[in-house]
């Protein structure tokens, strides 16, 4: 796609010797960092009055109506894209995967939802990014990765949906079946992580795609949570939430559902993870370095027994084969300490009681 439009390429090939800078692209969130505003625009009469449509028949419906301050034209959208290029595209390439506690926004572009309702063209936005790179307002990183999501992953997802469905959408390679808990639609929940990214997505009906992948999609895969249920919430609660956008994400890219046709590899991840990439453990009951009991993150014992339950499936997978070496290697005190603890937050979460 680079080379069909010739999107930062030169004579020699990709500008900068190489394709992808995604390496480039997982900073932890330094401290102090200043993050700006996305864009805000006052709501017209239109909006105002489909506000007050939606209050009236749909006042218990999961989201905040207010404040409204997305884009709802296309000038508007076209300055939400410029304030974008002109204040956040410069740091996005180094924290595009890192999260902040009380910082939803971060440095990300905010525009899929007027992508895919057409308030803006794909291709404009690739051309304007490439333009910023060229006179030196943002370092190819930045740049590139920012094109790579539009230019590589969406037409990639988008290809996924019309070649698979309609029998995509039943799909459940890994046999999970828990319902969705009441947390994701509550955000009442000890996992600060978890009630971080609930009440921004309620806030805002938007969270960026590392907090819907390692957040919110992980706890999905690691608890088993059925693909139905799942996919239904992220429809529901994301504004850019198209069908055929959300759909190979959630079933392909989260949940592994369709057994790995659109990702090499089960996106899962322990504590630790997201204490590298967010400061949300600093705020939570439960202690990423602590690995069983009480006080250890749910997300590093679910993490284990979520390999030890798939193992049939996944331990011949050659990108998670060596993680098994290391479960293998656990003596049976330490297997039976990760199946109590998984039992028990099951129990809980099933009885509705706070997890």
């Amino acid at each position: 796609m680079r080379r069909k439009y010739s999107i930062l390429v030169d004579a020699n090939g990709p500008i900068g010797g190489q394709w992808n800078y995604d390496a480039e692209n997982r900073k932890s969130p330094a401290h102090g960092l200043n993050v700006p505003e996305t864009y805000r625009t006052g709501p017209g009469e239109i909006t105002q009055d489909v506000m007050a449509l939606v209050e009236t028949h749909f006042p218990d419906h999961f989201g905040d109506l207010s404040p409204f301050h997305f884009a709802v034209t296309r000038d508007q959208a076209l300055a939400a894209f410029d304030e974008f290029i002109s204040r956040r595209l410069r740091m996005f390439g180094d924290y595009q995967d890192a999260m902040i506690q009380g910082e939803p926004w971060m440095f990300h572009s905010h525009i899929a939802l007027y992508l895919n309702c057409g308030l803006i063209n794909p291709l404009e936005c690739i051309e304007r990014a490439e333009v910023a790179y060229h006179r030196g307002a943002a370092p190819l990183n930045a740049v590139e990765g920012f094109i790579r999501q539009i230019l590589g992953w969406r037409e990639y997802v988008r290809g996924i949906y019309w070649l698979k469905m309609p029998d995509y959408k039943a799909t459940n390679f890994l046999g999970a079946d828990p319902a969705l808990p009441e947390f994701y639609w509550t955000g009442d929940t000890q996992m600060n992580c978890m009630r971080q990214c609930i009440t921004e997505t309620k806030q805002n009906a938007y969270a960026h795609h590392i907090q819907r992948l390692m957040v919110l999609g992980n706890f999905a895969l690691l608890a088993g949570l059925d693909p139905d249920e799942v996919n239904e919430w992220y429809l529901l609660v994301y504004a850019d939430a198209n069908e055929w956008v959300e759909l190979p994400n959630v079933s392909g890219m989260i949940l592994f559902a369709d057994g790995g046709l659109l990702a090499s590899k089960p996106y899962a991840a322990s504590g630790s993870y997201i204490n590298k990439m967010s400061n949300y453990c600093g705020s939570c009951k439960y202690k990423p370095s602590v690995k069983n009991g009480p006080t250890a993150c749910p997300f590093n014992y679910l993490y284990w027994d979520f390999l030890a339950r798939n193992n049939g499936k996944l331990r011949g997978n050659p990108r998670i084969g060596f993680i098994y070496k290391t479960l293998d290697k656990m003596n049976d005190a330490k297997r039976q300490a990760i199946q109590d603890d998984t039992r028990q937050f099951f129990n809980a979460m099933l009885a509705n009681e706070k997890v």
